[in-house]
């Protein structure tokens, strides 16, 4: 039998004369004849298939608290077994809680006894009648009202004390080790009773009360403090938790706290834009007065389960976004500069690791890639832990100018030197606020999201280049982990990636060859110190020298080969060739046929 249909026949079969109507079986209530009630048409069952509130039953006499059907078996002296989602094997959270002998349960009842005209009107402003205020046993000792925190072997040992309107003014009173907040939960009894089915938790005695009038089942916690620190095994066998807080960013941080340990049964109850700081239920219902059910019903319907994933509309809407933005300019501005290389990648997107031997120029070779996007406005981040700062800029200049170190340095010059030299000063300038040298080598994933964030934000860009020089000088805790550690920046880098719209240019250093040179055909292997480059590099290529590096050569006769090894969304092969451009610390780049 189908399991909501089981439950509709349970109620029905231990119900007799009951009316299905509307969604509810209306009877005569089974429990109110032995507490000394009128059990005439006072159950109710409430049966929407569709709503979070499907078989719990509550009396309109209150003669025994509201609950789902494992609650009525167990009220009803039913067999357990018999009822739809009883589980033999469920193992329920054991509290190793010594319970004193001496309680307050006496001193509670004479409070409740004893509340005034005055306080029973306050209570009614919102809506919330002396009835409930009886079931939970809320009080007056004739200053503070006072909320019994009974726990569940059905005792009370300490109250929350609480100045009317002044909910500051508060203290705890009874037995000390009952202040905890492990047994801060107002109503704990609730969870037991609401097994397989929905419950309210807020944050505030008061806004439980104005649930309760309305026949909801519900727990509260005194502040924030306690909501973050419960356990969520307590309601580990609650379908779904409707969480409400007040209208407050502090409320909002400590709900997400929550509900991340607890996951996808939590249900948090937003407000509308525009309320008081610190509005809740308690100001609704006041507010609403009749129309706080039908308030609270659309809060209901319009909350979500807290969830990892953003919604199927969302996830749709981010998806076109992404589609839009690599339709985009900024996306297809995503060059190096060098034709053959972008042609070979479609641009430098996602991770690219770029290994090459000793001296063959890697640092020289990304320092001028890195610099031309930053002239077209493309922001990047250089991260060097090889060259320093001083010597980055130099040779920028150097290419800028086409003037060699020595002369940069003698500061003899033409006067076309001097007009070259001038010019390339003034672009470095305007480079510079999109090329920033970082040195740190304390770096840390998160102090390179904070520098993305700062460089996007001062360049308003949608994208952002990320240089590493070298991936094997990026900081580890120590040099035994420099494996493990490396992987761990790779999968930083994925996540940065997806994340941030960043394309990562790497460099990696290479393994030795069987012959203990770099002239082996280039393959995944060569790559030095983590097997993770091929899982996580979008493009995977190698700098090999196209020159005898133990003999002597002149700088303009040096040529290397770059050859693109791996890559997902491209054809592997020899990219291009990259003749020195000496002495200007730069390449130039040649077809491989030439």
């Amino acid at each position: 039998m189908e399991f909501n249909e089981a439950i509709v026949q349970l109620y029905q079969q231990n119900l007799p004369g009951g009316r299905l109507a509307k969604n509810q079986l209306r009877a005569d209530c089974p429990f109110c004849k032995e507490n000394g009630f009128d059990p005439s048409d006072k159950f109710i069952v409430y049966l929407n298939k569709d709503g979070f509130f499907f078989g719990y039953f509550r009396c309109l006499n209150r003669c025994v608290a509201g609950g789902f059907p494992l609650w009525f078996t167990k009220l009803a002296g039913l067999d357990p077994s018999q009822t739809p989602g009883f589980d033999p094997d469920r193992e329920f959270l054991l509290q190793n809680v010594n319970y004193p002998a001496k309680n307050l349960n006496h001193e509670i009842s004479v409070h409740t006894a004893s509340m005034p005209d005055g306080i029973l009107a306050r209570y009614q402003e919102a809506g919330v009648g002396q009835d409930v205020l009886l079931d939970l046993g809320v009080g007056f000792n004739g200053r503070y009202l006072v909320y019994p925190y009974f726990q569940e072997d059905g005792n009370c040992y300490a109250a929350h004390c609480v100045f009317p309107d002044r909910l500051e003014d508060s203290f705890w009173h009874g037995n000390e080790d009952f202040f905890t907040e492990v047994h801060r939960i107002f109503n704990v009894q609730d969870i037991e009773r609401c097994e397989n089915g929905s419950l309210f938790l807020c944050v505030g005695e008061e806004s439980l009360l104005v649930l309760k009038q309305l026949g909801f089942p519900a727990v509260a916690v005194p502040d924030l403090a306690t909501l973050e620190s419960l356990e969520p095994a307590r309601f580990a066998f609650i379908k779904t938790l409707f969480l409400v807080t007040s209208n407050a960013q502090e409320a909002d941080v400590s709900m997400r706290v929550l509900a991340s340990r607890m996951g996808y049964k939590v249900r948090p109850l937003r407000w509308p834009a525009g309320l008081a700081k610190d509005y809740n239920l308690w100001q609704l219902a006041k507010e609403k007065g009749e129309g706080f059910r039908a308030a609270v019903s659309a809060m209901i319907a319009k909350a979500r389960a807290f969830s990892p994933f953003a919604t199927p509309k969302r996830e749709y809407e981010n998806f076109s976004e992404q589609l839009l933005m690599e339709g985009g300019s900024d996306y297809g501005a995503l060059q190096c500069g060098f034709p053959l290389l972008d042609e070979a990648l479609d641009g430098i997107h996602g991770i690219n690791i770029i290994g090459g031997a000793p001296k063959t120029g890697k640092s020289t070779f990304l320092i001028q890639t890195a610099t031309e996007m930053a002239l077209r406005g493309i922001p990047v981040l250089y991260y060097d832990f090889e060259n320093g700062r001083q010597k980055i800029y130099q040779r920028s200049l150097c290419r800028l100018s086409r003037l060699s170190a020595e002369q940069i340095r003698s500061q003899k010059f033409t006067e076309d030197e001097k007009q070259r030299y001038e010019d390339a000063g003034r672009k470095m300038q305007k480079m510079l606020h999109f090329f920033r040298v970082i040195n740190d080598r304390q770096v840390t994933p998160e102090i390179m999201r904070r520098h993305i964030d700062f460089i996007r934000h001062e360049t308003n860009s949608q994208y952002t280049v990320v240089v590493i020089d070298s991936l094997h000088k990026l900081p580890f805790k120590d040099f035994s982990e420099r494996r493990t550690g490396i992987d761990a920046w790779l999968r930083q880098m994925e996540s940065i990636r997806d994340e941030l719209h960043v394309s990562f240019l790497v460099v990696s250093e290479l393994s030795r060859g069987d012959g203990k040179s770099y002239s082996e055909t280039p393959h995944l292997g060569v790559f030095k110190g983590s097997g993770d480059i091929e899982y996580s590099a979008d493009n995977a290529m190698v700098l090999y020298p196209d020159w005898e590096q133990m003999q002597s050569a002149s700088g303009e006769n040096r040529k290397n080969r770059l050859w693109l090894v791996a890559s997902r969304e491209q054809s592997p092969g020899l990219v291009a060739d990259y003749v020195v451009d000496y002495p200007y610390w730069g390449f130039t780049e040649h077809s491989p046929a030439e």
